[in-house]
Parts: C-alpha cells; structure tokens; sequence
C-alpha cells in the first residue's frame, strides 16, 4: 500500500466525496475505476482537476484515490473537486490563500428544494379556480 500523503471530504448537493492524496506516479482511481472511464465528460474531469491547475501542486508524483457516493456525475465531480482542493490544503498549507481566492474550498451548498404538501412540486401550485 502506498503512504497516504494527505486526504479531505468534498460535498456538492447530496454527493460526497473522500479523496486521498497516495505516494505514486499520477494515477486517478475513483470508486475502483480510471478517472476517464468513471467521468467520461473532459469539461467535469477539467472541472474537478482546477484545484492542481490553480495552485500548480506537482501530481506527477501522486496518486489520487477518490470514493464518490450519492448525487450524480455533476454532484460528484463538484465534490471531488472540493476534496481535492482540502486534501491539497492539507498536504501544503500555503496552498490554502491561492485555493480559497479560486472559490475552491468553498462547498457548493446549492441544493434542490423539498417539494411542500398539498402542492405539485417545490414551487408549483395547483391551477387557482375562481368558481
């Protein structure tokens, strides 16, 4: 087994993410399977990646393991994203004013709204009749 070098908790809507940092040669690993096979869109796999492009942290060198549960691919990606960037925070500390001006440490708290009784969904209502 590889040394951990550090890990961190993403969330984004109902997914949540646990990434950890290994000591290794650049492979990305999400729920047991390769990143491109896992995430097929290049957009999110650019998208959850930003926190190394961002803060110019050397991956060469390091494997990234992520165990992604709930939300979709969206949800999940936004939430490795997350993990990735308070895994980093946590292996380099100066890393943390470049990361938090890049609003990659913030959680994304949007989230969809409870549907209310007595109506069709969340904000929709029943058509109103005069008579």
């Amino acid at each position: 087994m590889n040394k951990v070098i550090s890990a961190g908790t993403g969330r984004r809507k109902t997914a949540v993410a646990r990434v950890t940092l290994l000591e290794g040669a650049g492979k990305w690993t999400v729920n047991h399977v390769e990143l491109e096979k896992y995430i097929p869109s290049e957009a999110l796999r650019d998208y959850l990646k930003q926190p190394i492009a961002i803060s110019g942290f050397d991956i060469s060198k390091t494997d990234v393991f992520v165990i992604a549960k709930g939300g979709g691919i969206s949800g999940q990606a936004g939430a490795i994203r997350h993990g990735l960037a308070i895994a980093l925070v946590a292996a380099d500390a100066n890393l943390r004013p470049v990361l938090k001006k890049a609003g990659c440490m913030t959680r994304d708290s949007r989230m969809k709204e409870r549907k209310k009784p007595g109506q069709p969904g969340a904000r929709k209502r029943f058509q109103f009749s005069k008579r």
